[in-house]
């Protein structure tokens, strides 16, 4: 009988001697680039936002990734799907001008007024934070996530009149 339940507890314990396969846990890039899960419930990002809601959105994320307040945020024009903004720069009291575009539910940017041109890049490299939108009516959330993995989320209510001007 000993003999029998050695025989059949052999296999096992013999898979259990093979090679082991880690894998790495995934960075933050890794997690925050990946696909978001989809849910019925929360409002999600339209497949192509018209005008006004581009302006609204890049508004209110151009405010969230500078840590702007909404009317300190103009828009002076639009090309194609890109949005050009500028602001007051609180250091200087010059203007600060930045592009923006939107992908999906992802926001992403480029500084227009960089004096190197290597700067004067799109922010969506792997070491840029990451910065997703939900639009719900008159409500924007900007939702930020840094390469640490740290992340903020602010929401704004931006009216769709506003940014008909």
């Amino acid at each position: 009988m000993r003999l029998t339940a050695v025989l059949m507890l052999a296999p096992f314990a013999l898979a259990a001697c093979g090679e082991r396969t880690e894998t790495a846990a995934p960075t933050p890039a890794e997690v925050v680039s990946a696909a978001p899960v989809q849910s019925d419930a929360a409002a999600t990002a339209p497949a192509v936002l018209n005008a006004a809601d581009l302006r609204r959105v890049c508004r209110a994320g151009l405010a969230g990734i500078h840590g702007q307040a909404l009317g300190d945020i103009t828009i002076d024009g639009l090309d194609g799907q890109v949005v050009n903004a500028s602001w007051r720069a609180p250091v200087d009291g010059g203007r600060r001008r930045a592009q923006c575009r939107v992908e999906g539910d992802l926001i992403t940017w480029r500084p227009s007024d960089a004096a190197d041109p290597a700067q004067a890049r799109w922010m969506n490299q792997s070491g840029d934070p990451v910065t997703r939108f939900v639009l719900d009516g008159e409500a924007i959330t900007i939702n930020t996530t840094l390469p640490d993995g740290t992340t903020a989320t602010e929401t704004y209510a931006v009216a769709t009149e506003q940014e008909a001007r």
